[in-house]
């Protein structure tokens, strides 16, 4: 239950980091929320969350990738949420050697600061993507790693890195294992807000990349409520848990389904520069959710097509909103 022990969220400045942070502030917890220091002053997304709620939350601002002002950060909190992490699967083909600062040295970084600072309690983001093409189907927490871009790699290694932490130092960490997260402020590098902000924009032949991998979309609510589960469950400790639809859907068939939401005639182009290279590409993913169920009474509200099409209408709603989509460059493919 929430009281007076401090949570810190890395990464709260991003898409789910926001919306957790928000979270947190509505069920009590006095929150910390650590963002990217930048010269604008700007806090990300938390700079278009409600500003009473901004107002409880005491912001701390810094780089993942120093340790002295991690540990800072860190210092009088009880539990860390690490989401803190770069994502983009293109930008790491470009810049790799930053994904290996951020994701894997940054992970070290809380977890030498949390087993010094003595904290009860690291909750670590991993991501699907670890797993590459599902080898078997749902995908449980126990299928293999396979790094098939230099992002998974890295988010490897930053698992690996935490479990070493309890493994050999009895440090309590659980890591929550996202699948395809998506919702409002998602970036429009991501599939479904690609697709709407291009339609939003009046197209109706929208570019693409591979149509035929399947993804378990995870509507935002959903991922932080697993979040939040986890942050009251001692069970998480020592873990490694899915938080997934299980249910799988084409990124052809959630095109066409964005479409008819929103009322919208359409015509796909491939892009090559949208391709992943043929190696690269995770060709199908399908999350196994009964550890989250069983361990953290956990289940998701947007599980099933009919929980995705629920899903994908709010995050429409969100972005047809001009000034929501006015944040977004349309015209160009952003990696």
């Amino acid at each position: 239950m929430p009281n007076n022990r401090k949570v810190l969220v890395t990464g709260a400045d991003g898409f789910i980091g926001s919306h957790l942070t928000e979270a947190l502030v509505k069920a009590g917890y006095n929150v910390r929320s650590f963002v990217m220091y930048n010269s604008f002053n700007s806090w990300g997304w938390l700079d278009d969350c409600d500003k009473e709620i901004v107002k409880q939350i005491e912001i701390f601002t810094g780089d993942i990738r120093d340790p002295f002002g991690v540990k800072k950060a860190m210092s009088g909190c009880d539990t860390v949420l690490h989401l803190a992490a770069l994502i983009a699967i293109p930008y790491s083909y470009h810049s790799p050697d930053t994904y290996v600062d951020t994701n894997i040295k940054g992970t070290l970084n809380v977890l030498q600061a949390a087993r010094e600072l003595g904290l009860s309690k690291i909750i670590h983001t991993s991501t699907s993507e670890v797993y590459g093409t599902a080898q078997f189907v749902p995908i449980t927490e126990e299928h293999p790693l396979q790094g098939q871009s230099p992002y998974s790699a890295t988010k490897i290694g930053a698992d690996q890195i935490a479990m070493s932490f309890f493994r050999s130092f009895e440090t309590p960490v659980g890591i929550i294992r996202p699948f395809n997260t998506y919702g409002p402020r998602q970036s429009a590098r991501a599939i479904i807000p690609t697709v709407i902000t291009q339609l939003a924009a009046g197209n109706q032949t929208i570019k693409l990349g591979s149509l035929s991998p399947t993804r378990d979309f995870n509507y935002v609510e959903d991922t932080v409520r697993g979040f939040l589960a986890a942050l009251v469950s001692d069970k998480v400790i020592g873990e490694i848990i899915n938080i997934g639809s299980n249910y799988e859907v084409s990124i052809g068939e959630t095109a066409q389904l964005i479409a008819k939401i929103m009322g919208k005639e359409l015509i796909i182009e491939t892009e090559s520069a949208r391709l992943r290279p043929e190696g690269s590409e995770v060709e199908r993913l399908w999350a196994d959710n009964q550890k989250a169920k069983r361990l953290l009474n956990w289940e998701p509200k947007y599980g099933t097509l009919d929980g995705l099409n629920k899903g994908i209408e709010k995050t429409v709603e969100w972005f047809s909103n001009g000034e929501n989509l006015a944040k977004y460059k349309m015209g160009i493919y952003n990696i």
